[in-house]
């Protein structure tokens, strides 16, 4: 299950999807997190799913691989998809003593379950093809405007980014740990939930100890390179939109336009 959380990956590539500005990513990925929620109707799905399966293609990043992000989250789908199947009032289908599944119920559920996903897959496309260093300095430039109210936008995109790209770290580490503990005859799913729950201890002693060592490695690394924090630093490459950005706009904005005129015009079965 650990080895299957692909948060903060980044893959190489010299694709479209690689080339653009991460700054049109970034605002891209939330725009289209927006259209995701903005679909009224059963067609009007097919905009954003579409547009995203083009997407993954033309980054050459492997569906497998972007599919495989989803499998750590499936409990939590599962349960938001019951959740709406069972509580959603509507024209009842079948009906055991208090619990009902209506018609409504499951077409909410499944909008719900759609929605997710995609917006996993859709973030997901977003670390894969920008590096840590490259999303640090789109967070950094988008979030500019705030140093007017003395803001600290420099230290936050920091934060953000070291956050960002030390999950993959920190699960390679904690696989690394359970393995050791297996090999010496731990086991860790027989018994109780009590009983798995102190089998978790000796994994997240090592696991916090390694992360502290970890943090206090980085923190001396960059305190040697004179890091004193955003004031007066300067960037060997900057960040500047070209014809391919503004392409990637002009397609978000075509998709979002045509969400909202099948919003306005076409049928839904609510």
């Amino acid at each position: 299950m650990l080895r299957d959380i692909t948060i903060g990956q980044y893959f190489p590539g010299k694709s479209v999807i690689h080339r653009m500005d991460p700054r049109m990513k970034l605002i891209l990925s939330l725009v289209y997190i927006v259209m995701l929620f903005c679909v009224g109707t059963e067609i009007g799905f097919l905009v954003p799913i579409v547009f995203l399966i083009v997407a993954i293609q033309i980054s050459k990043i492997p569906m497998k691989m972007v599919l495989k992000g989803i499998k750590p989250i499936l409990p939590l789908i599962i349960f938001t998809a019951v959740l709406n199947i069972f509580f959603v009032s509507g024209t009842p289908l079948v009906q055991w003593g208090f619990l009902t599944i209506s018609l409504e119920g499951i077409l909410v559920a499944l909008k719900m379950v759609i929605r997710i996903i995609f917006l996993i897959m859709g973030t997901s496309l977003l670390t894969y093809t920008t590096s840590p260093i490259a999303l640090t300095d789109a967070i950094e430039q988008l979030l500019k405007p705030l140093n007017k109210i003395k803001f600290p936008v420099h230290e936050m995109a920091m934060m953000m980014t070291i956050a960002l790209r030390f999950i993959p770290t920190l699960i390679e580490e904690t696989d690394k740990i359970m393995s050791a503990q297996k090999a010496r005859g731990a086991d860790m799913e027989s018994g109780g939930l009590r009983q798995r729950i102190k089998a978790m201890i000796p994994i997240l002693i090592p696991l916090f100890v390694s992360a502290f060592r970890r943090a206090e490695e980085l923190a001396l690394a960059m305190e040697c390179r004179c890091y004193r924090g955003g004031e007066g630093r300067t960037r060997m490459r900057q960040l500047h939109y070209s014809r391919l950005d503004w392409y990637g706009a002009a397609c978000m904005a075509l998709c979002f336009a045509v969400v909202i005129v099948l919003n306005l015009f076409a049928p839904t079965l609510l």
